[in-house]
């Protein structure tokens, strides 16, 4: 026997010690058993009803009668400022086509609404 077969004769040998055997009572292939009727939970319509996204709370907030203001936004969604008016600009008007109108009296803030009539 040469140093080479030595080698993987006695590597072979360490494996074969230190590698645990397979339990007998593994089963491959086991099928689970569906859940009896009476015990299955209930669909997930049943349980929650349609949560609104911000989008949503926004178009909602811009359809009332005098419309919102961007810090009231800001509060009904989370976001800032900044993120506000992009989904004014980028959403409401470019992608939904709304026609969002602005008015600002004196001591008030800048309100804006969606008008009932779409662009395009």
């Amino acid at each position: 026997m040469n140093s080479t077969e030595a080698r993987v004769t006695s590597h072979a040998k360490k494996h074969a010690q230190t590698t645990p055997a397979k339990s007998p009572k593994t089963k491959s292939g086991a099928k689970s058993r569906p859940v009896p009727a009476e015990n299955r939970t209930p669909p997930r319509d049943d349980q929650q009803p349609e949560r609104a996204t911000k989008h949503d709370r926004v178009l909602e907030l811009l359809s009332q009668r005098y419309g919102a203001s961007i810090p009231e936004m800001m509060e009904a969604t989370g976001w800032q400022q900044h993120s506000v008016r992009g989904f004014l600009a980028g959403t409401v008007k470019k992608k939904l086509g709304f026609m969002l109108t602005s008015s600002k009296s004196e001591a008030e803030l800048r309100r804006y609404k969606i008008d009932t009539k779409r662009g395009r």
